[in-house]
């Protein structure tokens, strides 16, 4: 008997990778066009998805992915022996720096970041894991579309390239001009163009021949000087190695899963 996908389940799963991916939420005439139901179909789930914290309903009568979603997410990159072997790294980084350090991949153009490590300062980034933000005006972004050609990139963000703030990259060839330049040097960088006042740099992480993750220092622009500079790229270089070692070390079937379950959009 050939299967037949369950379709009030196909639904509920159809809401919440919409949401996931929806920056600022949708209302519920957006999920119903989306999804291509019906709002009266759709009403009893999104209510019984709110009442169980899987989403939640925004001020602005939007619904975004709830808490719920994200604890199950987390159990599940609980059990990733590789994302225990980043976080290490990360804390070393922070030890050398003292400045946070941040794990992200690439999801549609976006920056999704998996981890972090905080920075003993008092003053320091204000971010979160689970976070999503437009790759081209990040550090990680940045690594990560390195490996793109100008045409793909393109692709991506087909209604051009949106400022996040006065000093972010708008331009395509000023972008890809970026990107290669930090393939050159073997870091990247953005000079507050996600965050007023902050300044990060990254180096991506490669396997199997393609970056499948991107690791960061960021540094409130006070703090930032040559010497600190030299410091954190030394550092992110130095955790880049160890990782990429490692992974000739781990259980491949640990590292296939991380791979297939995140790394970047096929070129």
């Amino acid at each position: 008997m050939p299967y037949a996908t369950h379709r009030p389940t196909a639904r509920v799963l159809d809401i919440l990778q919409l949401l996931a991916t929806a920056k600022d939420g949708c209302t519920l005439t957006e999920i119903a066009t989306a999804i291509s139901v019906p709002k009266s179909t759709i009403v009893p789930i999104i209510r019984t998805l709110c009442e169980r914290r899987f989403i939640a309903h925004h001020g602005t009568n939007k619904y975004i992915i709830g808490i719920n979603s994200l604890i199950v997410g987390s159990a599940c990159l609980q059990d990733m022996d590789v994302l225990e072997l980043f976080k290490t790294q990360m804390k070393r980084i922070v030890a050398a720096t003292s400045e946070a350090s941040q794990l992200g991949v690439l999801i549609n153009g976006d920056v999704l970041y998996l981890a972090k490590e905080e920075s003993p300062e008092p003053i320091r980034l204000i971010s979160f894991v689970g976070k999503r933000l437009p790759a081209y005006s990040t550090a990680i972004g940045k690594a990560l579309l390195s490996e793109y050609p100008l045409e793909s990139i393109k692709k991506l963000y087909p209604q051009g390239l949106q400022p996040v703030t006065e000093r972010t990259c708008t331009d395509f060839d000023a972008l890809y001009a970026q990107c290669q330049a930090g393939r050159e040097r073997g870091y990247f960088m953005d000079q507050e163009e996600i965050s007023p006042g902050i300044n990060c740099f990254s180096v991506p992480l490669q396997y199997n021949g393609h970056y499948i993750a991107a690791m960061s220092v960021s540094i409130p622009s006070f703090r930032l000087d040559d010497a600190k500079k030299e410091r954190c790229i030394a550092a992110l270089k130095d955790a880049k190695e160890k990782v990429e070692q490692a992974f000739t070390e781990i259980n491949v079937s640990d590292i296939d899963f991380f791979a297939k379950s995140f790394q970047a959009q096929p070129l």
